[in-house]
């Protein structure tokens, strides 16, 4: 694909991907036209990691695509190596393409003595030489700032509320933060929905002991309401199936759960399947295998949002018109 703009030089739009999630790329390598640039990856008997592009490189503006999935430190090393790989074969623009941005959750300090690992995996990524970074729901806004350069920070909330709009129009419905650190989520939720109210859980949480919550009460009016629990990720799957429980104790209808990011790691595939929940509602951004799907999952297709954003970096187009859901 190349830029047709008058006027402008052409240039040449090539995809990469590493072996984390290729389903993915494939889907928005369709969406944008084009294919996927073809390379040699292999681990060695070490573990350490092999790249190579079978194609040359040389002035092309390059999007790479990693889903930072288990095992994320080998994907992040991997994606990385690929960066490093375009710079040292010339190529003209580099954009790291991460659905699922790594250690976002460790964005600042909470005890002495740790580190702020989110702002450390921005300095690699322009390091190993990211002009660009494009990547969906982070955990907080404010770690766009970590990277030195642009940052293109999607959202998928306008692809799940039009899910949620189409299968629950006429039900009364609540929008539930998990947290109280997440009701101005639940608040542009609760508008996109036609001002519906919106609760939270009132939670805390030992940060010593991750993954770990004590839900201690529900805060607002949910009784013979669907209660949709929105969230950027599921990962064990407990403070969402405790959530749940919760608000069906206090008297909700139906629990509807809805996260971006599926990491589903540990027991939350068993966690998700006891729960009460009528619906867990994600995207792809992260793969899914079909060992941890159940009945009551739907996976939304991230891949249009993806191509569009991809095709406007590529035009010096506006992403920014993206935040309006017109993907």
């Amino acid at each position: 694909m190349v830029s047709g703009k008058p006027g402008v030089a052409k240039r040449q739009l090539i995809l990469l991907t590493g072996r984390a999630h290729p389903e993915l790329a494939e889907a928005v390598a369709k969406h944008l036209g084009t294919a996927i640039t073809p390379q040699a990856a292999y681990d060695f008997a070490s573990g350490e990691i092999f790249v190579r592009f079978e194609e040359s490189v040389r002035g092309a503006d390059a999007f790479v695509m990693q889903s930072h999935t288990a095992p994320v430190n080998d994907w992040l090393i991997e994606q990385l190596l690929m960066v490093d790989a375009l710079k040292r074969a010339s190529a003209k623009r580099i954009t790291a393409v991460v659905p699922s941005y790594p250690y976002a959750r460790q964005d600042r300090k909470y005890a002495g003595r740790e580190p702020i690992s989110a702002r450390l995996v921005a300095n690699m990524f322009k390091t190993a030489g990211a002009d660009r970074i494009v990547t969906v729901d982070l955990h907080t806004a404010q770690a766009q700032g970590f990277f030195d350069g642009p940052v293109d920070h999607l959202h998928a909330m306008w692809l799940l509320t039009d899910h949620v709009r189409a299968h629950y129009q006429g039900e009364n419905l609540a929008i539930v933060s998990p947290d109280a650190g997440r009701t101005r989520l639940a608040e542009k939720w609760a508008d996109l929905l036609g001002g519906c109210p919106i609760a939270f859980i009132h939670k805390t949480r030992d940060p010593l002991r991750p993954n770990e919550i004590m839900a201690n009460r529900v805060v607002g009016d949910v009784e013979g309401r669907t209660c949709i629990v929105v969230d950027d990720m599921i990962d064990t799957a407990m403070t969402s199936t405790t959530a749940a429980r919760q608000l069906l104790e206090q008297g909700a209808k139906d629990v509807v759960l809805v996260a971006t990011h599926g990491v589903l790691s540990g027991d939350a595939y068993d966690r998700l399947v006891a729960s009460k929940a009528r619906e867990v509602i994600l995207t792809d951004t992260l793969p899914i295998p079909h060992e941890k799907r159940f009945p009551g999952l739907t996976v939304l297709s991230i891949a249009p949002l993806l191509a569009r954003a991809i095709q406007e970096v590529f035009e010096d187009g506006s992403v920014t018109s993206l935040f309006d859901g017109n993907a």
